[in-house]
């Protein structure tokens, strides 16, 4: 079982190589959780595989200098935007043509995402995500860390400073108006 304070103590006082190798083993079970969740959403032949997708994300994290670690739920937030900035990058690269009718409705719910993903529903939810941040930047923030995060609600509560409460109508809210954003590009 992983220690989350050892995860925090490690990121509080994060000091190069050393630190990332500790910190590597401690986070990579998550960060691969998240990483399965997506891609059992994913089209069957993808090219980017969890492993891949999970040790690309670590090596963006440990790599910025300038993130100040607040602790672990810090940390899986900001891991929850690397692992969407990846999957969309590898969206774009193998989908240059622009979105139009073949977009297909993304359903946000945990338990009802099993249908595939595709490229074109990435980029898709990732425009939409954006277009949602310049209205409502925490609900987009709450989806963001939900659904490329796979983080709990009180996770995400903590990592914003809101109640969960607040967190729980940012999610209802967001979901709703991603839904029809998609639905009205489909």
């Amino acid at each position: 079982m992983v220690d989350k304070h050892e995860v925090t103590q490690i990121l509080q006082h994060f000091n190069g190589k050393q630190d990332q190798e500790r910190l590597y083993p401690l986070v990579y079970d998550n960060l691969h959780d998240i990483a399965e969740k997506l891609f059992s959403r994913e089209r069957s032949n993808h090219t980017l595989q969890p492993t891949i997708l999970v040790n690309e994300a670590y090596m963006n994290l440990v790599d910025i200098d300038s993130i100040d670690w607040q602790g672990r739920t810090h940390f899986f937030a900001v891991g929850a935007k690397a692992i969407r900035r990846i999957l969309v990058h590898h969206a774009r690269s193998r989908d240059a043509q622009k979105r139009g009718g073949a977009l297909a409705k993304v359903e946000l719910e945990e338990g009802l995402a099993k249908a595939e993903v595709k490229d074109e529903m990435v980029l898709g939810l990732d425009e939409a995500l954006g277009l949602l941040a310049e209205q409502h930047e925490r609900q987009a923030q709450v989806v963001e860390m939900k659904f490329f995060g796979g983080m709990k609600m009180q996770e995400i509560a903590d990592e914003l400073g809101v109640s969960i409460k607040t967190v729980e109508v940012d999610w209802k809210i967001a979901k709703s108006w991603l839904k029809d954003v998609m639905e009205s590009e489909i």
